[in-house]
C-alpha cells in the first residue's frame, strides 16, 4: 500500500477499533466481573445482616422452631436467588432454604473446614448439594458476646458471569454504533489535513514548473492558510528573482557584448591589415577604453556581490568629509571642463568630521557626482554641500539637468536600470552605480534619498554619523 496520509489514517482506525474491542473483551471483562462480584458480595452481606437481625431470637428463644423460618427463607431463595443456611455453633446445618440437594443436618466442617472462618469465598462447590460453583458469605450471629450460630448465604457464580456478559454485550453494541462515528471523525481529520496538503503540493509543483501566477486558495485551519500565504509569497519572490535573473543575464550580455564586439573587430582589423599602421594607435586607444569599461563593469558586479553575501567589511574611521568631497571633485575637473559645468562646493563648517568607511564614501561621492555630470546640460551648475544636524551630517549632490521621470524615481536604485530604455543617451554607464551607492549607505546603517523633477534637476541626499568631539 502506498504510504499516504489516508492509508495511515485507515490503518490507525482499524488498529484503534481492534485494540478497543480486545481491551473491552479482556481487561474490560475482568474489571466488570470484579465490580459485579463486589456488588454481589455487598448484597449478600446486606442480606446476611438483615436475616441475622430479623431472626436473632431463633438462636436464643427455645419456643421458636425451624418450621417458623422455612417460609421466609424460601422467599429469599425464590426472589433473590440466594440460598440460606442456618448453622449452629458446632457447624451443623439446621435449616436450608432449598429442597434441591438439601444440606440439613450436615456439618459444614466436613465440607470445608475453614468456611465458617471466611467472611467471603467464591467458587465453592459441594458435590451433591450445589450443581454449580457458588459465591458464599458467612455472617456470625452474636448474642451477649457469644456466637450463637452462623448464617451462610450462597448465590451462583453464573449470575455474575451472566450479568457481566450482558453488560459487555451492551457495551460492544454501543462500540459498534460508535465505530461509524469514529470513521466520520477520521474522514473529517483527513479532510482538514490531507486536502490542504494536496493543494499545497499542487501549488508547489506549479511553482516548480515556473507557473508563479498559480492562485493558491486555502480554507480551514489558520496554520494551513498561513503556510499557503507563505508559499504564495515565496513564489512571488522567486518570480521576481527569476525576472531579475533574466534581466541580469540580458543586461550583462548586452554590456559585455558591445565592448567585446568592438575589441574583437578592431583587433581583427589590425591583425589582417585592414587598419593601416599609422591609424592603429587610434583604434588601440578605443580597445583600451572598451577594456576599461569591462574592468569597471566587472568591479561593480564584484562590489555588489560582496554586499549581497554580507562580505563587505567596513573600515570605520573618523575623517573630514569636506576634504574627501574636494578630492573627489578634483577628479572630475576634465569632465566639467568639457561640458562647461561649474562644480560648487558649499560647506556649513570649515571641517566636518564623520565616522564611516572613507574609501566607500568616496566611491559614493564619485558615483553621485559622475551621475550628476552625465545628466546635466552644458553650461550648468552642480552643487555639493554638507549640513550638520545634531548627530548627523547630511551630504547633498544637486544638479540642474534633465531630471528623472516621476515613474522612474523608485527604480533608479535597481541594478542595470537606466531611465533611457533605448540606452541611447548613455552607452558608457553600467546601470550599477546607484545600486552600489545605496548598498554602501545601507551598510553604514544610514539613509539616502532622491528628489527630482523632470526638466528641472535632481538632488541626492545621504546621511552619515557625525564624529564625537
Amino acid at each position: 500500500m502506498k504510504k499516504t496520509l489516508w492509508s495511515r489514517l485507515i490503518i490507525c482506525y482499524l488498529v484503534a477499533a481492534v485494540m478497543v474491542f480486545l481491551l473491552l473483551n479482556t481487561y474490560g471483562m475482568k474489571l466488570l466481573e470484579k465490580r459485579l462480584k463486589k456488588d454481589k458480595f455487598d448484597l449478600l452481606y446486606k442480606e446476611a445482616k438483615l436475616i441475622s437481625s430479623e431472626y436473632l431470637d431463633y438462636f436464643h428463644n427455645p419456643d421458636l422452631t425451624l418450621e417458623n423460618l422455612s417460609t421466609p427463607l424460601q422467599s429469599i431463595q425464590n426472589f433473590l436467588n440466594i440460598r440460606v443456611w442456618i448453622v449452629n455453633p458446632k457447624g451443623m446445618i439446621l435449616a436450608d432454604s432449598s429442597d434441591a440437594g438439601n444440606a440439613e443436618y450436615k456439618n459444614v466442617y466436613d465440607m470445608d473446614p475453614i468456611l465458617l472462618e471466611k467472611t467471603s469465598s467464591e467458587n465453592n462447590y459441594f458435590e451433591g448439594i450445589f450443581k454449580e460453583p457458588m459465591i458464599s458469605v458467612t455472617q456470625s450471629v452474636i448474642y451477649n458476646y457469644k456466637v450463637r450460630g452462623y448464617i451462610i448465604l450462597h448465590t451462583p457464580m453464573k449470575t455474575v458471569t451472566d450479568e457481566s456478559t450482558y453488560y459487555l454485550d451492551v457495551i460492544n453494541i454501543c462500540f459498534l454504533v460508535f465505530l461509524p462515528m469514529l470513521l466520520v471523525l477520521f474522514l473529517y481529520i483527513y479532510n482538514i489535513t490531507a486536502r490542504p496538503l494536496q493543494n499545497l503540493m499542487k501549488a508547489a509543483k506549479e511553482y516548480s514548473l515556473g507557473n508563479y501566477n498559480y492562485a493558491l486558495v486555502l480554507k480551514g485551519l489558520s496554520e494551513y492558510r498561513n503556510l499557503g500565504a507563505a508559499l504564495s509569497y515565496m513564489a512571488g519572490e522567486i518570480s521576481k528573482l527569476d525576472d531579475y535573473q533574466k534581466k541580469f543575464v540580458a543586461n550583462i550580455s548586452h554590456d559585455f557584448r558591445s565592448p567585446l564586439t568592438s575589441i574583437k573587430g578592431y583587433v581583427t582589423a589590425i591583425m589582417d591589415g585592414t587598419i593601416p599602421y599609422e591609424m592603429q594607435e587610434k583604434y588601440l586607444n578605443i580597445i583600451l577604453f572598451e577594456t576599461e569599461r569591462l574592468t569597471k563593469l566587472t568591479s561593480n558586479l564584484l562590489e555588489l556581490n560582496s554586499f549581497d553575501n554580507h562580505g563587505a567589511l567596513l573600515d570605520i574611521v573618523s575623517f573630514d568629509i569636506n576634504h574627501i568631497i574636494k578630492k573627489t571633485a578634483e577628479s572630475f575637473e576634465g569632465a566639467c571642463r568639457d561640458k562647461k559645468i561649474t562644480l560648487n562646493l558649499v560647506f556649513s563648517s570649515k571641517e566636518t568630521f564623520v565616522d564611516a568607511d572613507m574609501g566607500k564614501i568616496q566611491q559614493v561621492l564619485y558615483n553621485l557626482i559622475d551621475n550628476a555630470i552625465k545628466f546635466s546640460h552644458n553650461n550648468s551648475k552642480i552643487k555639493v554641500s554638507t549640513e550638520e544636524k545634531g548627530e548627523k551630517v547630511f551630504v547633498s549632490v544637486k544638479d540642474y539637468g534633465i531630471g528623472i521621470p516621476k515613474e522612474s524615481i523608485k527604480k533608479v536604485w535597481e541594478r542595470f536600470y537606466k531611465t533611457d530604455p533605448s540606452r541611447g543617451k548613455d552607452k558608457k554607464g553600467t546601470g550599477l552605480g546607484l545600486s552600489i551607492t545605496k548598498e554602501i549607505i545601507q551598510a553604514h546603517n544610514e539613509n539616502i534619498n532622491v528628489v527630482s523633477t523632470e526638466g528641472v534637476g535632481t538632488e541626492f541626499v545621504f546621511s552619515l554619523t557625525r564624529s564625537a568631539e
